[in-house]
């Protein structure tokens, strides 16, 4: 970044070699030999998407959260998307240290920033889902899948209207194998998938939230898969959705997802981004997917 023009490739090539933990370590070390921060030098240096995604590279796992949590609460308009995806993807473990974090770095909690900023039974779903207080056990009650099974064809298909609290209650709190057996039984009594059912029952950010839910509960992969092929599909592109999945999922599961993503779309994650992005930009993006499939 000294002297004349930024060495884009440069960056891209250095970044993107580290993990998380080590570009931490560059920056420690880029302060005690230069006696200047990098992020402000990048900042100064970069700009638009190629900036966003260097910089959320930059940034720290739960803190990198924390800032598109904030973004999607604080900024222009909600924007619920990024609410649903991280708190409906999240381990409790992850979203205890965005709660920590949260209020460390603003003063006001998440949970509080979501209540004033949502309304409705889609606040109560982000509320549950912020609680990081999902069963993370693997104990399958054969007894109780039933009874959920039954209880959640009660609150929908069966009657006049639909009792949304039961579903909340339901998707939010058991843990992943109970819930998979429930959804098998779901489809048994009431002849459709779970999620046929929530949308035709609910509409709107209430339908997204718990379509992601069990979503992320049967395939975490396939579902950043679609939100990435959503992000890049039809015209423009949803560079926040594309950038926030790119950078948190790099080091997590960006294999499963570009795997999912062929199986489902039959062309390669790269091959989207290729098509969809341009620049510096497109070359950091495609060095966080890694290969062509």
């Amino acid at each position: 970044m000294k002297g004349l023009g930024t060495d884009e490739d440069a960056i891209i090539e250095t970044l993107t070699k580290l993990n998380v933990s080590q570009r931490q370590q560059v920056l420690i070390a880029y302060k005690s030999t230069i006696g200047r921060d990098l992020i402000d030098d990048l900042k100064s240096e970069l700009s638009g998407n190629f900036e966003r995604v260097i910089i959320g590279l930059m940034t720290p796992t739960t803190m990198y959260d924390v800032l598109e949590l904030r973004r999607a609460l604080k900024g222009a308009g909600t924007d619920e998307g990024c609410l649903i995806e991280i708190l409906a993807s999240r381990t409790n473990a992850e979203i205890r240290h965005i709660n920590e974090n949260y209020k460390l770095q603003y003063g006001s909690t998440l949970e509080d920033d979501i209540v004033s900023d949502t309304s409705s039974l889609f606040r109560r779903v982000l509320v549950s889902l912020a609680t990081g207080n999902r069963d993370e056990g693997t104990f399958v009650d054969e007894a109780l899948a039933q009874q959920d099974a039954q209880a959640l064809y009660e609150a929908g298909e069966k009657k006049w209207g639909t009792d949304e609290v039961q579903f909340l209650s339901i998707l939010c709190t058991r843990n992943r194998c109970h819930l998979l057996r429930v959804f098998d039984v779901y489809r048994v009594i009431a002849n459709k998938d779970i999620t046929d059912s929530i949308k035709s029952e609910m509409s709107g950010d209430l339908e997204d939230a718990l379509l992601a839910v069990v979503k992320c509960m049967r395939n975490k992969p396939a579902y950043f898969a679609e939100r990435l092929y959503k992000s890049m599909k039809g015209l423009g592109t949803d560079d926040s959705t594309l950038i926030r999945v790119m950078v948190s999922r790099a080091e997590i599961d960006m294999l499963y997802i570009r795997r999912e993503f062929l199986a489902t779309y039959g062309k390669s994650l790269h091959s989207f981004i290729k098509g969809d992005c341009s620049g510096d930009y497109r070359k950091v993006l495609l060095r966080l997917c890694g290969g062509e499939d």
